[in-house]
């Protein structure tokens, strides 16, 4: 017997920069196009922090955060007329694309124009319930958990930095900081037989990886900055070897967005600077796979497991770097 939806939920809502609330709300309702998800897991991430400590350039508010989120189908809008799709597991691709922009057609749907982010734009995970386009979802297959596949939204956007490096087999590359994202570029070049080294200062965050608290006196083909330090980038570009691609995966603060780079190293060694932000559908996908594979082991990077209603303790891990990865469970 199919069990009828709840009226009601407990959503966090932020509804001015600075603070959050703890709200019931609505269920809603999924519109032409939507599907109506049960949360079962959502990933804490630092931007989450962010956007309710200080903003985000993409942010709308009043919004519901978190936009690394696994569910299950539990209801279907109008035109979805695929009932296989209910109480499917699903990874929820956060973004939703128009398809027919410059940059869609060219396959970075994460640069649409139109683009509009789950937990930015549109409410996001932190909520007993969310809505999400169909087209944004990917079917989760059978060994593969809930809590491991959450991780395909922050391994995505490390494949899509791994990517535009080109990184190849047997490749070396340098990555600038231990933290959650650090760790999966570092998972994931290996996974791609290139050749890792992580540079993190915090013992802590350093031996998981066995990485080096200062940079190697090495060049690597890649180089890719996993923190927002303007040090770390100094040292990244110092490091590039003839040829090399420096990857900016973390901005910079609004203060000290600017680097002092020697054109004439890039001019005469032909190295490449290269931006990497969010991912695209199909790195998701990608993602799924991987992590299905056993390739990429993740389940040691889940450093704490809490209650929605322990998001205040939760951001405060976060915002003093006392965790790795946080999942964050509905009480529904």
């Amino acid at each position: 017997m199919v069990q009828p939806l709840p009226a009601t939920m407990q959503a966090v809502s932020v509804r001015e920069i600075g603070s959050f609330l703890f709200e019931r709300r609505a269920v809603p309702q999924p519109g032409p196009g939507e599907v109506l998800l049960r949360v079962t897991v959502t990933g804490l991430c630092r931007t989450d922090l962010k956007i309710i400590q200080v903003g985000h350039r993409d942010l709308v508010l009043p919004c519901v955060p978190g936009e690394e989120v696994v569910g299950e189908v539990v209801a279907l809008g109008p035109g979805c007329d695929d009932t296989t799709l209910l109480h499917t597991r699903v990874y929820v691709y956060p973004g939703e694309w128009c398809g027919h922009c410059p940059a869609c057609r060219a396959g970075a749907e994460n640069l649409c124009r139109s683009m509009r982010i789950m937990g930015f734009h549109r409410n996001g995970g932190f909520a007993d319930y969310v809505v999400a386009p169909l087209k944004s979802l990917i079917p989760l297959p059978e060994g593969l958990s809930d809590e491991q596949a959450v991780f395909a939204e922050p391994l995505s956007c490390c494949l899509n930095a791994l990517e535009l490096a080109r990184l190849a087999p047997f490749e070396t590359i340098a990555i600038w900081g231990g933290g959650p994202a650090g760790q999966l570029l570092a998972r994931a070049a290996s996974a791609y037989d290139a050749l890792p080294t992580v540079i993190e200062p915090d013992l802590q965050r350093r031996e998981p990886v066995k990485g080096v608290a200062e940079p190697p006196d090495q060049l690597f083909d890649v180089c890719v900055v996993a923190v927002g330090n303007n040090d770390a980038y100094q040292q990244a570009l110092a490091c590039l070897a003839p040829r090399g691609r420096l990857v900016v995966f973390s901005g910079l603060s609004k203060e000290t967005p600017a680097v002092t780079t020697d054109f004439n190293q890039l001019h005469y060694l032909e190295q490449t600077v290269v931006g990497a932000y969010g991912c695209c559908y199909r790195h998701g996908r990608q993602a799924i796979t991987l992590l299905q594979s056993g390739k990429l082991v993740i389940n040691d990077l889940i450093s704490h497991r809490m209650p929605l209603s322990r998001l205040t303790e939760a951001l405060e891990l976060v915002a003093n770097r006392q965790c790795m990865k946080i999942h964050l469970y509905p009480e529904n």
